[in-house]
């Protein structure tokens, strides 16, 4: 929802770093593969309590994520990084939640499993309607420089980045944020689904 407002607030600060990296000789997969090590590092982070450091490593991996696409474009893009990039954020995405399951399964276990599995709802309906767009060459004006059709929704990656780091900040209020983010995940598939359907009639 917000991403289409902040994304282009945050591209010309973002082409600047991007630029000198592409100097220096770094690639886009590099940042891609540097950024999901980073995000897949919050989940020990976050089961043995370092909830701060998790924090950290999560806002590197959004950054990393936002550097590698513009790095990208500084060269010739290429479907196989682009391909890279979307499968990282999702596995990045769905295992985010285990950290806190891991650090109180009685606990959080359960907001976490329906908190995943809404993922699934969300990120199934965004690719599946990807790749009809694509057969289609339908495009996204919002979204042109993506390596697919972005649908959007109520739950993109400005919103998944908010209830994330507040998990972080207030990890005791993990299962509370869990169930509100899932009833959004919900909320956004739904959507997802019928304008979807309805687009592709």
């Amino acid at each position: 929802m917000l991403d289409r407002h902040l994304v282009p607030l945050l591209r010309p600060a973002l082409h600047s770093i991007a630029t000198r990296l592409h100097r220096q000789g770094c690639s886009a997969d590099q940042l891609t593969v540097t950024g999901f090590i980073l995000g897949i590092a919050t989940v020990p982070l976050v089961a043995v309590g370092h909830e701060w450091l998790a924090l950290c490593c999560l806002l590197l991996n959004r950054l990393a994520d936002g550097l590698d696409g513009e790095v990208a474009r500084l060269g010739t893009p290429s479907d196989a990084g682009g391909y890279l990039d979307i499968t990282l954020d999702f596995v990045f995405y769905a295992v985010f939640p285990l950290g806190f399951a891991l650090a109180d399964p009685s606990v959080n276990a359960l907001p976490a499993a329906v908190l995943i599995a809404s993922f699934v709802g969300t990120g199934a309906s965004f690719l599946a309607f990807a790749t009809q767009a694509g057969k289609r060459a339908i495009v996204s004006p919002d979204f042109a420089y993506k390596s697919l059709y972005y649908l959007d929704g109520l739950a993109e990656g400005v919103e998944t980045v908010f209830f994330f780091a507040l998990m972080c900040l207030l990890p005791g209020y993990f299962p509370v944020i869990a169930w509100v983010f899932a009833f959004v995940c919900l909320i956004t598939a739904t959507n997802r689904i019928y304008s979807g359907y309805r687009t592709l009639r």
